[in-house]
């Protein structure tokens, strides 16, 4: 066994191509979502959902995962109580109906062992369509304070609101809308 292991490491195959899956789940204090968009070329206005999970699957070494993540429409946080109720009424997101946007990869796209992009379905008012996240930051590590492997990511998409039936006062209110997912999740 020795002999095959040194012979591994002398022909530069490390151990790590061996490895297995691994399933990560959102830390509910440390993952959630944003969307920004041009309010009449004034101003990129900022938002947030306060409730988003996520559970993902990646093997670095067999450059395979997946995702899957669902954002709470309820959870909107503009900074204002009166333009929540907005982005929360029909002619938006219509949460009384659609309580929840959610996507679900169908292929992650490495850069060397990093996640890079991340083809998907993306469902807004049960309407879906097929966009890519590109990551802009992944890191893998020991939790200092979990004791356990963690994982974090950032990554972005950009999507039309009229492609999702919320597309009232577009275009001077942006049809376009920058969707940015933050999570931070613990191995299982």
């Amino acid at each position: 066994m020795k002999k095959i292991f040194a012979l591994l490491v002398a022909a530069g195959i490390s151990m790590s191509a061996f490895a297995a899956p691994e399933t990560f789940t959102s830390d509910a204090n440390h993952t959630f979502s944003s969307f920004s968009y041009s309010h009449f070329g004034y101003s990129i206005q900022t938002s947030r959902f306060n409730n988003t999970t996520a559970k993902f699957t990646v093997d670095r070494a067999a450059k395979t995962g997946s995702v899957e993540a669902t954002i709470d429409t309820k959870s909107v946080d503009t900074g204002s109580k009166l333009f929540d109720g907005h982005i929360q009424g029909e002619d938006f997101l219509d949460t009384g109906k659609f309580p929840t946007i959610t996507y679900k990869s169908t292929k992650v796209n490495f850069k060397g062992d990093v996640p890079a992009t991340i083809d998907g379905n993306l469902t807004i008012k049960g309407i879906t369509k097929p966009v890519t996240l590109t990551v802009t930051h992944f890191q893998c590590a020991d939790h200092p304070m979990m004791k356990k492997m963690a994982c974090g990511a950032n990554a972005t998409a950009k999507i039309k609101r009229t492609e999702f039936n919320a597309g009232k006062y577009a275009p001077n209110v942006g049809d376009e809308v920058t969707l940015t997912l933050a999570i931070e999740a613990i191995k299982e």
